[in-house]
């Protein structure tokens, strides 16, 4: 799909980029409280003020929320200055609001932006998630086969031993057999305990995380937000709605989505191009967390874009006056 011609990426991205800094910075206040909701209240907050300063006519299509669960940032509210590309938004102003409370690795705030209509409406309901990174042919896994195929095949693209990958997996009771079986192949896993956005992100960047395979069954939003990332940095996305009861059933029809069985790509969970920023709260493999000093307060921010497959990796040094 051939994004608009008043989608101006390239304009758009460092703005972007002053959305996620904004709610890492405001969290960062939070960081070892104890306290999840005041920690992504503060991220909601600063991510919402700076999103109304941007020359957009926004809707968030992935956010905190329906709009009776959450006061800020609900699925379908609209943001920006009302003037602009239209332009739609998903978002996570903290994505690991645990690992903020308690002071541990991988928190992030995450923001991305694509043309109207170019985003999966994905209802808050599980999706079965498989990433891989760049360089490999297409659909070398898939969803259909069992984690074991899944390495196996994923060993023989690569050239080595099942000894050899590394696969990355939430750490939750569901996915103890798939685990179990993974580790029968002699990969390693590197378990992580939230974040599954910041754990597809790593198997897009192998050599400098260690991780070549994301797999399991995560919150379906941040499967849009990580297909997002995958599209700007490379590599290859499926995933799949995990239904539990009518009601969630109801989310995905309520979101226009028909076919409840569909495998979606990367590509159909993104279908134009997309800008994505990623700051870290607490320091963590991808980014660096946010530094506060006497004098300044630093953060790090990575900035992509799929039309250039460009990354950058911001230093933003703000003095505390």
């Amino acid at each position: 799909m051939t994004p608009p011609s008043d989608f101006n990426d390239r304009m758009l991205s460092l703005g972007l980029a002053r959305v996620s800094e904004a709610a890492a910075h405001a969290s960062a206040d939070l960081i070892g409280r104890g306290d999840e909701k005041a920690a992504d209240q503060a991220a909601v907050n600063a991510m919402r003020d700076q999103l109304n300063k941007l020359e957009i006519r926004g809707t968030v299509v992935i956010g905190e929320g329906e709009r009776d669960e959450a006061p800020m940032l609900y699925i379908g509210e609209e943001v920006g200055q009302g003037v602009g590309p239209e332009v739609d938004i998903a978002l996570d102003p903290l994505e690991g609001t645990t690992l903020t409370a308690k002071d541990m690795p991988n928190a992030l705030t995450v923001i991305a932006m694509a043309p109207r209509g170019t985003m999966l409406h994905a209802p808050d309901v599980y999706m079965d998630k498989l990433a891989i990174g760049p360089g490999y042919e297409k659909d070398v896994v898939s969803l259909d086969m069992t984690p074991t195929e899944r390495v196996q095949a994923l060993a023989k693209a690569q050239g080595v031993e099942t000894k050899d990958i590394a696969v990355c997996i939430l750490d939750r009771p569901r996915h103890e057999d798939m685990i179990a079986e993974v580790r029968e192949t002699g990969a390693k896993i590197r378990l992580i305990t939230d974040g599954d956005v910041a754990g597809v992100i790593h198997c897009a960047e192998p050599d400098f995380t260690g991780i070549d395979m994301y797999m399991g069954s995560g919150g379906a939003p941040e499967g849009v937000l990580a297909a997002s990332a995958l599209k700007c940095m490379g590599g290859q996305m499926w995933g799949k709605l995990l239904f539990r009861n009518d009601d969630e059933r109801g989310r995905a029809k309520k979101a226009g989505i028909t076919d409840l069985d569909k495998v979606y790509t990367r590509d159909e969970m993104v279908r134009s191009d997309v800008i994505f920023a990623a700051t870290g709260v607490t320091n963590g493999s991808i980014v660096k967390g946010v530094k506060r000093e006497p004098t300044y307060i630093e953060s790090e921010t990575m900035l992509m874009r799929s039309k250039t497959g460009s990354l950058r990796r911001v230093i933003y040094r703000n003095p505390v006056k």
